[in-house]
């Protein structure tokens, strides 16, 4: 790698991206080979080998201590006092040096907020800063994009372009292809663990799919016209509220029938996760009504929602998909572990258990190497290929979707896209809600927009992306030509806020402090 070059690994879930990175950072050592830096062989050992030959790297799944503040993880591991041989952690330094990285970054961090109290994208700029604080000259990134909103990644290819400017060189790790395109300046591709060619920007996103898969992959959802029966799901004026108890649901009506794809979009942070959370007993409904195929299930636990024929997918695999710890097979039984032939009572039955799990692993290509691995030692996708394979081998009514191809590869959203539509064919109602804009035009039969906890409007997905796109920045009046465009309502109390907190404020005020 040059100074100043971006240089993206491009591989499926499991082709060894992250482990060679990890070896090149010290958390795991080679069997053969050697690393060079600046024309030297380098062992690393560990990370602080790593740091101090200007190494850093921003993990897959975040480091950092929850109920610390930015500033206090930031200090982590390079710790400075003040005072003496008995004196304080300097945390005003580590302050200074937080709002000092991310102003000449633009990286909007403030220093004494709390972690756990960050949205997701601004918890990776705190990795970031955390990395240059070390004085790095060459930075990975490992799937930093997995868990973005499509607003977040923007502004995180930002920061790669300025920090590519400043001369530092970055490995991105991703199987993005619009993001590689879009930001790097050479292209590895890895396939089961070997380098199996190069390419420039100026490849084709189906040339770069064929290197990864190994094979031509289709990058259009193939699917025939739906043929939509009875109503299955029948949401009346629900209301629900986040975690602050501000309004995050205001009165959505939908319907969702038989053998179609009802398609949500909207910019995360608009009221979706509270949705379908509410759907499945994860959250209070204040008002409305919930019905499955007619009977109502407001109110319901997760778990006799679950019972009565519905599939979910959580857009948070790791919190609310799975047990890391449990292995493969035990992960997918979690819906139907107590009843026959897994188990009777509190009797479970290994040999039952382990036997679906060898007709699903092949069926889903869930790429483990047993059945009784951990299922948090798999890769991102192969993850989510467990929970889709638990969902759909068993009979549903409703399959419930959100975010089903996150942190997923080319090759796997072809294989999971396939089994939605197939899961339409044979009669499911199916609710997706997407990020991915493309995902839900490709998908869906009807398109419902949300925006700020209401649905705007439900289309076609033959409707022109930039009718859709005026309808997710709140914008009415677009699609049906009734009179001109209405601007968006202003921002309430509930409004959510996708950049996260403002800039930190001047260093000078620490002192003041």
């Amino acid at each position: 790698m040059e100074p100043g070059e971006i240089h993206a690994l491009l591989g499926e879930n499991g082709a060894g991206k992250s482990t060679l990175m990890n070896v090149l950072y010290g958390l795991l050592q080679p069997d053969e080979g050697e690393i060079i830096v600046d024309g030297r062989p380098l062992r690393v050992r560990g990370p602080g080998d790593a740091i101090a030959a200007g190494i850093g790297m921003v993990h897959q799944h975040f480091m950092l201590v929850p109920v610390f503040t930015v500033a206090e993880n930031v200090m982590l591991g390079a710790e400075q006092v003040r005072g003496g041989f008995l004196g304080f952690l300097d945390r005003r330094r580590a302050r200074r040096q937080v709002i000092e990285v991310s102003t000449r970054y633009n990286l909007r961090v403030d220093p004494d907020a709390v972690v756990e109290d960050l949205p997701v994208g601004v918890q990776q700029r705190v990795e970031i800063v955390k990395a240059l604080t070390r004085d790095v000259d060459l930075l990975i990134l490992d799937e930093p994009t997995a868990v973005l909103t499509p607003q977040e990644t923007e502004e995180l290819l930002a920061v790669m372009r300025a920090l590519r400017e400043s001369g530092k060189s970055i490995v991105f790790i991703t199987h993005k292809l619009k993001e590689v395109k879009a930001i790097a300046d050479r292209i590895t591709v890895i396939r089961r663990g070997r380098v199996v060619g190069t390419a420039g920007p100026d490849a084709s996103e189906d040339e770069l799919a064929a290197l990864m898969v190994g094979r031509t992959v289709s990058l259009l959802v193939d699917k025939g016209p739906a043929r939509p029966g009875a109503p299955v799901l029948e949401i009346e004026g629900l209301v629900v509220d986040d975690d602050r108890s501000c309004r995050a649901v205001d009165g959505v009506d939908l319907t969702v029938r038989a053998g179609e794809v009802l398609g949500i979009a909207g910019v995360q942070g608009n009221g979706q996760t509270e949705l379908i959370e509410a759907l499945m007993g994860l959250r209070p409904i204040l008002r409305g009504s919930v019905r499955l195929a007619g009977e109502r299930i407001d109110g319901w636990p997760t778990k006799r929602v679950l019972r009565a024929g519905v599939g979910y997918v959580p857009e948070d695999r790791s919190v609310d998909g799975l047990v890391r710890e449990f292995s493969v097979a035990e992960n997918l039984v979690l819906d139907i572990y107590d009843q026959p032939p897994f188990g009777t009572g509190l009797v479970l039955r290994p040999d039952a258990i382990a036997a679906s799990a060898r007709k699903r692993i092949p069926e889903f290509d869930v790429r483990t190497p047993s059945a009784e691995a951990a299922v948090g030692t798999l890769s991102g996708g192969n993850q989510q290929k467990v929970i889709i394979a638990r969902e759909m081998s068993r009979p549903l009514k409703l399959f419930v979707a959100a975010q089903p191809t996150r942190g997923v590869d080319v090759g796997s959203i072809e294989f999971i896209h396939r089994r939605i539509v197939h899961e339409r064919d044979i009669g499911t109602a199916v609710l997706l809600v997407s990020s991915e804009l493309d995902e839900v035009i490709g998908l869906a039969d009807r398109i419902a927009v949300m925006y700020r906890g209401r649905i705007l409007g439900i289309v076609g997905p033959e409707t022109p992306r930039e009718e859709i796109g005026l309808l997710m920045a709140g914008i009415t009046g677009a699609v049906d030509g009734a009179g001109e465009a209405e601007p968006a309502r202003p921002a309430g109390p509930g409004t959510p806020t996708p950049t996260g907190p403002a800039p930190a404020d001047d260093p000078g005020n620490e002192e003041a402090r």
